[in-house]
């Protein structure tokens, strides 16, 4: 089989053995208990507001809250999912266990106010992903898989206490509202060395490039696990620099390197999916992608975007790693599986595109300056372009009916997508920094001048033209050898 008819789902548990324990109904009962105590703490947050917290460890702002909604939710959904996909497995307490274990430590993360215990939980959060990827401890590549992203987590624990200790030597502060509150007198080498810690530890743990590899070689994970991996866990480098925006935004350039890394990663990740043929690794390299948007929108000082990306995302991604399964059964290509775009339905794509990053602009206000709210807007231009052209070219439709539907089917999702924006920046309205625009430079025209020709190219196909790109590709999207499912020694061939 070739092309997309031979794309398979993988992770699956080679153990059928039954264990019968009452741990994944009480597990998944007291998760959604937490998604609708969470709800509750919203509401209430939302019409009492005020300061919820105790002073140097825990502190319950606007973040949290929408947080701990969302992460309960994910969590009750996998947890619900597992209930019959682990079912028969020997590992099957053990999973669930890991899963609550991981959705308490990110509620105790976003909570927390003290450097140690923000350190001692994102560790946590790091070490019990490893165990979940590495659920079949007898499948010796999952062992693999699992040690390999625990590599990758304990460098990035690694790389926070350098930054936390650096804050503390700078501030003499123990707290992340006590560095926010000093922010004004950060600068120096010190700081330095505790800003680029944070992005580097925020890149490696949402799968950026050059540190994707941990996630690519996690195919091991059972799926429920790869969709809490890849709906929450990998979207806590935008919580970390949402967190810590106090001290990234001290320096415009530092800004705009977090831009750079970003816009590379999003760049990447989009042409690596384009070459798989394995719907996990494709879903994988789309996250790559994805959390270099998230990352992106950070770096322009658009932390409400990003936090805003990263709920969206997550909804995405939950849903497909999910339904990953159907997709086999929906991939067999025919005659009509696609359509090429005529000049008409280019103009239409592309107009409608402008109309929604124009929409976008005066719902939110971004873009209706000369800042970086403008690549904002013009991100959101090209976004809007590539789903309509996705649209148009899967669409099962005749060609007018295909361009007919286009505007009228994104630009109301742009402006739910604007107002859903709003909503989440008005939850995070405490926070010292929500957005921080900066302005235009000549360095920030080259970055988007690359990003721009470079987005142009993936979408008219210019990159297909280069075997040695797609060489190139292939290799950067191997996963560890370890960890490769399908290596000859795991055939009796002979």
């Amino acid at each position: 089989m070739s092309g997309h008819s031979s794309k398979q789902t993988v992770g699956a548990l080679p153990d059928t053995t039954v264990e019968s324990s009452v741990v994944p109904v009480a597990l998944t009962w007291a998760v959604w208990s937490l998604f609708a105590a969470s709800v509750v703490v919203l509401i209430a947050r939302l019409r009492i507001g005020g300061a919820w917290e105790i002073p140097g460890v825990v502190a319950i702002d606007g973040l949290t809250v929408l947080m701990w909604v969302v992460v309960t939710f994910f969590s009750g959904i996998v947890h619900s999912y597992s209930r019959r996909y682990m079912a028969g497995s020997a590992h099957e307490t053990g999973f669930f266990l890991a899963v609550f274990g991981f959705t308490v430590a990110v509620i105790g993360l976003v909570a927390a106010d003290h450097f140690a215990v923000f350190a001692l939980l994102w560790l946590a959060m790091g070490l019990v992903m490893a165990r979940l990827i590495g659920t079949v401890d007898g499948w010796a590549q999952a062992r693999a898989a699992a040690s390999v992203a625990r590599k990758y987590f304990l460098a990035s624990s690694a790389l926070l206490g350098v930054a936390l200790t650096a804050l503390w030597w700078a501030t003499g502060e123990t707290s992340v509202s006590g560095v926010a509150a000093t922010a004004d007198t950060l600068g120096g080498p010190v700081w330095l060395v505790a800003a680029v810690a944070l992005v580097l530890a925020a890149m490696i743990q949402s799968a950026l490039v050059p540190f994707h590899g941990w996630l690519l070689s996690s195919m091991t994970a059972p799926t429920p696990a790869s969709a809490l991996m890849h709906a929450g866990f990998v979207n806590a480098g935008g919580i970390l620099l949402t967190r810590f925006a106090p001290v990234v935004t001290v320096d415009a350039t530092l800004m705009l390197g977090i831009v750079a890394v970003g816009a590379t990663s999003a760049l990447v990740g989009k042409l690596l999916k384009t070459i798989q043929s394995d719907v996990k690794t494709e879903l994988g390299c789309s996250t790559v992608g994805q959390m270099g948007f998230m990352i992106m929108q950070a770096g322009l000082g658009f932390f409400g975007a990003a936090i805003t990306h990263l709920i969206l995302h997550g909804f995405y991604k939950a849903y497909h790693f999910l339904s990953a399964g159907e997709r086999v059964e929906h991939t067999s290509p025919t005659a009509s599986d696609t359509h090429e775009t005529s000049v008409t339905g280019a103009a239409i794509i592309l107009l409608t595109g402008l109309a929604g990053g124009g929409l976008f602009a005066v719902l939110t206000g971004k873009g209706t300056s000369v800042d970086s709210g403008l690549l904002l807007a013009v991100f959101v231009v090209l976004t809007t372009m590539h789903a309509a052209r996705t649209a148009v070219e899967q669409a099962s439709l005749p060609s007018t009916a295909r361009y007919g539907a286009i505007p009228l089917v994104f630009i109301p999702a742009i402006a739910v997508y604007a107002l859903v924006y709003e909503a989440v920046s008005g939850v995070l309205s405490g926070l010292p920094v929500v957005a921080a625009p900066t302005e235009l430079s000549a360095l920030h025209a080259l970055v988007a001048g690359v990003f721009l020709l470079t987005y142009v190219g993936i979408e008219t196909g210019v990159h297909e033209r280069s075997q040695r790109l797609y060489v190139a590709l292939l290799n950067a999207s191997q996963p560890a050898s370890s960890t490769v499912l399908t290596a000859r020694e795991d055939y009796n061939e002979y």
